[in-house]
């Protein structure tokens, strides 16, 4: 059995993870899902001064609190900033570091730097329109999700601080010798934001790529494939 924990992505939370929860139990596996500060469930801690630093502590804690190794960590899109900088610092806890159409930064970079002008120019107007002037707003959800799903996502969106987007993360490169895979979702968003790192997963050592025909958020829009594509890296990190 293996113990994958989920650095969720932006706007969202543990909770938008249920789907493949019992689908992994059925593969033998455990699924932990917990939710940054200020977002999800702790909406009510969120302010200006939350940032990728907090985020990164939010799972470590998870980390020392329940006595976790061996862990294969999952960062989906923003949270791959925060699962990379989980292990640089406790690298000795995690087995497999696993990036889902995710952001994959260098040390100093923030997620910002990873984005490109226009984008960037966007979310900062969407934070000084709506955002209170630290806040950021959703942005759309994937075409494909379907008219349920888009009512049980919607109102648990909430919008994340700015600091989380815009905090460099630092990293020692501890991390770096864990053994690591890029699933990049088939069907990108316009603009095609991970094809970067997929590209580079594609062609540096210490990589496994992999990929899944979705839209960027499978876990909501194709659980069942992710489920057995997580379930297919636990046996080949198994055998060695």
């Amino acid at each position: 059995m293996a113990t994958f924990l989920i650095a969720h992505g932006a706007w969202s939370g543990g909770w938008s993870w249920k789907k493949l929860k019992p689908l992994l139990h059925n593969h033998g596996h455990d699924l932990l899902t917990p939710t940054y500060t200020g977002i999800g469930e702790r909406v009510h801690l969120a302010g200006p001064e939350i940032g990728l630093e907090t985020h990164i502590a939010d799972i470590l804690g998870v980390f020392e609190f329940d006595d976790l190794k061996d862990v294969f960590l999952v960062g989906h899109s923003y949270g791959g900033m925060v699962a990379t900088g989980v292990a640089d610092r406790a690298p000795d806890r995690v087995a497999h570091l696993i990036y889902l159409d995710a952001f994959v930064p260098g040390n100093g970079q923030s997620l910002s730097d990873l984005q490109p002008d226009e984008i960037r120019a966007k979310m900062r107007e969407g934070v000084r329109q709506d955002g209170d002037g630290w806040r950021v707003p959703p942005n759309p959800l994937p075409p494909d999700t379907s008219e349920a799903d888009v009512a049980w996502i919607t109102p648990r969106r909430v919008m994340q601080p700015l600091k989380t987007f815009e905090e460099p993360i630092r990293l020692s490169g501890a991390g770096d010798r864990l053994p690591k895979t890029y699933i990049y979702c088939m069907q990108p968003s316009p603009g095609n934001m991970f094809q970067q790192f997929a590209r580079r997963a594609r062609g540096e050592p210490g990589w496994h790529y992999m990929e899944i025909n979705s839209t960027h958020s499978p876990h909501i829009t194709v659980p069942e494939m992710l489920a057995t594509l997580f379930d297919n890296i636990s046996a080949s990190d198994s055998s060695g």
